[in-house]
């Protein structure tokens, strides 16, 4: 697993070894930051379910500003902070230790805005749908955030959360990505309320 594109290209992640945290493949790291472009530029990231970190590392090689990197297991903090270490990035990093099906209570009171937010959370469940319900009420967002959750092509997930409405889906063969974006646009929903209500 490496770096796929900007200061620290090339540069290899430390893995998590077994079957109990799944990293995000690289062929869907790069399809993701190809989406979103360049806004991860001088971008406040949030990465929830981290495990290795790559996103959040590979934000902060495209010239992320800031990266909080949240994860429960304390092995894959530790691999967190390895890599981090490695590529000199600790000072462009906090890290927490977190539960995010409990909520963000712990990551709010860092008292930080985000521009995008990656999450990975385990397949098969309501993570998602959980876990895009606590960001909805969470006051830690920039205006026009991004939201991108990975997750398996038969979990069904809402359109829309709170302010945070889907605008974008990519399928790689059992895994789905769904793009969200904070801002709400009430002319489409007048217009048009089946079409998408909210666009990047």
């Amino acid at each position: 697993m490496r770096i796929i594109a900007g200061t620290r290209k090339g540069r290899k992640l430390q893995p998590i070894k077994g079957r109990s945290i799944r990293p995000t493949s690289d062929r869907i790291r790069e399809s993701v930051f190809n989406i979103i472009g360049m806004a991860v530029g001088d971008a406040s990231v949030l990465d929830l379910y981290a495990g290795t970190g790559a996103m959040g590392i590979e934000a902060l090689s495209r010239g992320a500003a800031f990266a909080v990197f949240a994860e429960k297991s304390s092995y894959a903090l530790q691999i967190i902070r390895r890599n981090m270490a490695h590529l000199d990035l600790t000072d462009r990093a906090f890290i927490v230790r977190q539960d995010i099906l409990k909520g963000l209570a712990l990551i709010e009171t860092l008292g930080r805005r985000f521009n995008i937010v990656f999450m990975d959370p385990p397949y098969r469940s309501d993570c998602v749908a959980k876990t895009l319900s606590f960001l909805s009420g969470a006051d830690i967002f920039f205006s026009d955030a991004r939201v991108i959750a990975e997750h398996g092509v038969a979990e069904t997930i809402p359109e829309i959360v709170g302010n945070l409405g889907l605008y974008d889906q990519r399928k790689y063969g059992k895994t789905m990505v769904s793009f969200y974006v904070t801002r709400f646009l009430p002319d489409a929903m007048n217009s048009n309320p089946s079409s998408a209500l909210f666009q990047p």
